[in-house]
């Protein structure tokens, strides 16, 4: 028993539970004690157009006090530990007029700023690109923030300017063609790949199209891409996350675009519900988005020449058609910075391939996310609630009887909790997620793989930023409980950033990572149409190698090394060398020929089980080179990337490369804008990259599948064609390469006050412009060869209001 008349003893029990819960400690309590007899101040930026000012430049300074950082994605920034006194508060953000405000710091009198809003400012004469000061106080690694310049600086496909097009010229991105590509990154296939929107998961973000993602650019706000070595505040995926934010409506007046190319129209209408009046206070609005195409048939009068029936007698039109429906009430509650917005989605895709392949999928769903900025605390909470639907089926012509259709229902709950101590952060939270999963296979054997489980999972994490000497540590950890197969995953993570000088930074990143979702894929195929899921699988081999499996899960770890300069005012270059080491693999089972039970005695597990194990890497280099001028009147843009990779798989018979790996990749666009009012634009973009390996068929047969037993009489009936493959992917396509141009002019309309009232801008420009025809399917069966897409000539119109 403690002898607590002495106080030694009681400070030593105080002392042994804090040991104890040291995380809470480091977390919560070692700040507050820091700094408890100081003040500190917070507040949330937004830009001209009302959405947050994403890393907008905040200083503090007076009583020979100093301190800045930028704003975080949500626009919020604060201040601890700042000394009793006044002060001087300056936002600058680039296209904004600099804010300048004094405080008043008081012992327990925390100062709210508020929503503070930037207003526009004109182009300097002579101006040029100010050096983002995050890069030098965040620990960015393998991470790049797309917004919506980046993606109107790449042409527009077809004569829309789409997401994808800024994703694919990102270094270690990769798709795998104009028609039915999907997105591999640094070795890491799509199923490894999470896409986030507004908090909730989308299992297929792009459209068969392949140059068209589900997400209308005009009402993206920011995507941030991480290529590895992420944070423990995302988890569920071992190769990369995609996170994209959509903007709210216009909080001031009614407003709309309306346009249309020769691949797909659009509508968007947003406004008020509740008006933000010029001295603030609350507010809300809506945002609705409906786009479609009906290629199909539009195709057959502008490209007839696209895609032809077999003997060139009848135009068939290029076989996709596609909706989007996108729609958002946002609710701004007051000056404090606290909101809420309610969200709901639908995609859909119809293709039919020349009486090949009939494709059909959908996508739907919805949720709210909020953001609660507490008057008198130093903390920020935010926090999602989403559900999503994703179902696929594909029929071939030729295979009529093999059955390939796949079903997800998904929710996902996020709760975060953030701290602001000037560039010094804190960040924790919990997570909950839960899918159902459908899947009914037939492999190349003709054998079906099915899959009907529930899953659920719960994680927490914790997540630090230090800035100190000169360094930047972000230590993060994310404890990861998959609650349907009883496995739990530590994964510490570490970014970690050295300014050698104000031009030069050295930085590394690493980390575990783990999965549960299974992709259905068939690698046998030159292309892979089919994108389906299974998760929770429990028909796995239980030997790998004559080693025993023990996990149920996809792992990774990843090891990043690099180093970023800044050539003068207008160049910035960076190197990241990466190797990802996915320890253990889940695929599904190309090689199954028996289902469970009906295996001959001494089968093999690989030739029963619904999933295989396998071990991988994946390794290379990406190096960019960004140049960005502005002078008077003209802003000069030039993007040149080179990515190298090197990636394996071994199974339990093979050492194989996977077919989407592109061992060399190059990416060159140019983007120039002119004009007294900036209104002319031509982008360029040059792609040129190795081609992928393929699986290639090295013969024919006739498969007997002896149903009727002994009593099969194999010299009367007829068997099926089967297919006798060669080693997996040990074949190369010729190399891929296509040039696009585009475009732009913009008229501005104004009424007698000389106030803007509408735009209209035109784009003209081609895609694959020297008509390089690029391999993109083969049916096995029939040889018939189906290309990329060709020459196509594109334009667009739009009219915003």
């Amino acid at each position: 028993m403690v002898n607590t008349n002495k106080p030694i003893y009681l400070y030593l029990e105080i002392a042994k539970y804090m040991l104890k819960n040291y995380l809470s400690i480091l977390f919560f309590v070692l700040p507050t004690l820091i700094f408890a007899q100081k003040g500190f101040v917070k507040g949330t930026v937004l830009d001209k157009g009302g959405d947050p000012a994403a890393y907008a430049t905040v200083k503090i300074t007076g009583n020979g006090y100093f301190d800045g950082a930028p704003a975080d994605h949500e626009g919020s920034f604060g201040f601890a530990g700042v000394p009793i006194g006044q002060y001087v508060i300056e936002i600058t953000l680039q296209g904004h007029q600099k804010f300048v405000d004094t405080v008043k710091i008081e012992v327990d009198k925390p100062v709210n700023m508020g929503v503070i809003r930037l207003a526009d400012a004109p182009v300097e004469i002579n101006e040029y690109i100010v050096k983002d000061t995050w890069k030098r106080t965040d620990a960015i690694v393998s991470t790049i923030s797309i917004g919506q310049i980046d993606i109107k600086r790449v042409p527009a496909g077809m004569g829309e300017q789409d997401l994808i097009g800024a994703l694919v010229v990102l270094p270690g991105v990769t798709m795998t063609g104009d028609q039915g590509g999907q997105l591999y990154i640094r070795g890491g296939p799509p199923i490894q790949n999470k896409v986030i929107m507004d908090g909730a998961v989308i299992y297929n973000p792009f459209h068969s199209i392949g140059i068209l993602s589900v997400f209308d650019s005009d009402l993206i706000r920011n995507a941030d891409v991480y290529t590895g070595g992420f944070g423990a505040q995302y988890g569920g995926r071992i190769s990369s996350i995609m996170d994209i934010q959509m903007r709210d409506g216009n909080r001031r007046k009614f407003s709309g675009k309306i346009g249309g190319t020769p691949i797909s129209t659009k509508l968007i209408l947003e406004g008020p519900i509740k008006k933000l009046k010029d001295t603030g206070g609350s507010s809300a609005s809506f945002l609705l988005n409906a786009r479609g195409s009906f290629l199909e048939y539009s195709s057959r009068i502008f490209y007839p020449y696209a895609n032809s029936s077999a003997n060139n007698s009848v135009t068939v039109g290029l076989p996709y058609n596609f909706w989007d429906i996108y729609g958002k009430i946002s609710v701004n509650a007051g000056d404090g910075g606290s909101k809420i917005n309610i969200f709901g989605f639908s995609h859909n895709d119809y293709v039919n391939f020349n009486s090949i392949t009939n494709l059909n999928w959908n996508s739907a769903g919805g949720g709210l996310n909020f953001i609660v900025v507490p008057g008198n605390a130093n903390v920020r909470i935010d926090g999602v609630f989403a559900y999503s639907n994703y179902n696929i089926k594909m029929v071939e012509e030729n295979e009529q009887d093999l059955v390939r259709e796949s079903t997800v229902n998904g929710f996902n709950f996020n709760l975060n909790f953030h701290q602001f101590y000037g560039n010094n952060r804190v960040t924790y939270g919990l997570e909950a997620s839960g899918a159902f999963t459908n899947l009914n296979y037939d492999n190349p054997y003709s054998v079906r793989i099915t899959n009907d489980n529930s899953t659920t999972e719960i994680a927490a994490f914790a997540r630090g930023k230090i800035n100190k000497w000169g360094f930047v540590f972000e230590p993060s950890f994310r404890l990861h409980y998959y609650a349907s197969i009883g496995e739990v995953s530590p994964e510490p993570r570490l970014s970690v950033k050295y300014n050698l000088r104000d031009w030069w930074r050295l930085k590394l990143a690493g980390g575990m990572y783990s999965q549960n979702l299974v992709a259905a894929n068939s690698d046998r195929d030159v292309v892979n149409l089919f994108y389906g899921f299974l998760s929770g699988v429990e028909n796995l081999p239980d030997t790998y190698r004559g080693n025993k499996v023990t996990s149920r899960l996809s792992k990774s770890q990843h090891g990043i090394f690099g180093m970023e300069f800044d050539i003068g005012k207008y160049v910035d270059i960076n190197v990241e060398g990466y190797f990802m080491n996915f320890s253990q693999l889940l695929n599904v089972n190309r090689n199954k020929q028996y289902n469970e039970g009906s295996q001959p005695a001494g089968t093999p597990d690989y030739l029963v089980s619904d999933v295989i194990v396998e071990y991988g890497y994946a390794a290379g280099l990406d190096a960019t080179v960004k140049f960005e001028y502005k002078v008077k009147n003209h802003n000069f843009y030039l993007w040149l990337v080179y990515s190298f990779l090197k990636t394996e798989r071994t199974d339990e018979i093979n050492t194989y490369t996977p077919h989407f790996a592109r061992q060399h990749n190059i990416n060159m666009v140019g983007n120039y804008v002119w004009g007294k009012n900036q209104d002319w634009e031509v982008s360029v973009r040059w792609n040129l990259g190795s081609g992928f390996p393929f699986t290639q068929t090295q013969g024919f047969y006739e498969f007997l599948d002896f149903s009727d037993g002994i009593n099969t009489d194999y010299t009367t009936n007829n068997g099926t064609v089967a297919i006798e493959y060669a080693g997996p992917n040990t074949g190369q396509l010729p190399w891929y390469h296509r040039l696009d141009i585009n475009f732009k002019k913009s008229f501005t309309f104004k009424n007698k006050k000389n106030k803007q009232v509408g735009k209209m801008e035109v784009n003209v420009g081609g895609s694959n412009l020297y008509n390089r025809r690029n391999i993109f399917y083969l049916d096995r069966v029939t040889f018939q060869k189906i290309y990329q897409l060709p020459i196509m000539y594109n334009f667009g119109v739009s009219f915003e209001w």
